[in-house]
């Protein structure tokens, strides 16, 4: 098997940290009127998230995402290509109609990341934010129809990349589930 692809940015191991990041603008991936968001505030738990309701670039298994304070996010252009992507989800997915990017999701319910908002940096017009620090939801990239049998090889390029992978149970156990749930929904052979 080649080396397992995580994410464009961190599979050419392209270097964003900076020391004093205080926000920038996010861009959308469209050409013509694109959204920009503004964030005035440094980014906070940015990691590499393989659920399956994270915006993916193509190509890659595992999205980009961080948080900020939502009080510190504002829409500066064209929120009217804006729209949730799921109403009922506990992160508003705020995406761009046109080219499907996901611009920033707050979290405005009962919660402990209540007043957070979800961002995903490699939008960011400037450089210098954050590298992200771990893996989040590694076993659901099986629920995108990433095949069970390499999530071992997944995991150990994680580690390569200093990103250390988590999830809830024992990763066998999650790999199962998640393999069980892929199939439920036609992603996998039965």
């Amino acid at each position: 098997m080649s080396v397992i692809a995580i994410h464009p940015l961190i599979d050419t191991q392209r270097q964003v940290t900076g020391a004093a990041f205080s926000g920038g603008t996010l861009i959308c991936a469209c050409v013509e009127k694109p959204v920009k968001v503004r964030t005035r505030h440094d980014l906070a738990h940015n990691h590499v998230c393989g659920c399956t309701q994270c915006w993916k670039p193509a190509g890659a298994n595992f999205s980009i995402v961080a948080v900020v304070p939502t009080k510190d996010v504002d829409v500066l252009e064209n929120s009217d290509k804006l729209a949730v992507v799921d109403p009922s989800a506990l992160i508003l997915r705020h995406a761009c109609k046109e080219c499907g990017v996901h611009m920033h999701g707050p979290v405005e319910r009962e919660h402990p990341f209540q007043g957070l908002s979800f961002i995903h940096p490699e939008r960011f017009q400037e450089s210098g934010w954050a590298q992200p620090g771990f893996a989040a939801f590694v076993s659901s990239i099986i629920e995108s129809g990433f095949d069970p049998s390499n999530m071992d090889a997944v995991r150990s390029r994680l580690k390569e990349l200093n990103l250390e992978p988590y999830d809830c149970l024992s990763p066998g156990l999650m790999d199962y589930i998640a393999t069980w749930t892929a199939k439920k929904k036609g992603v996998l052979p039965a």
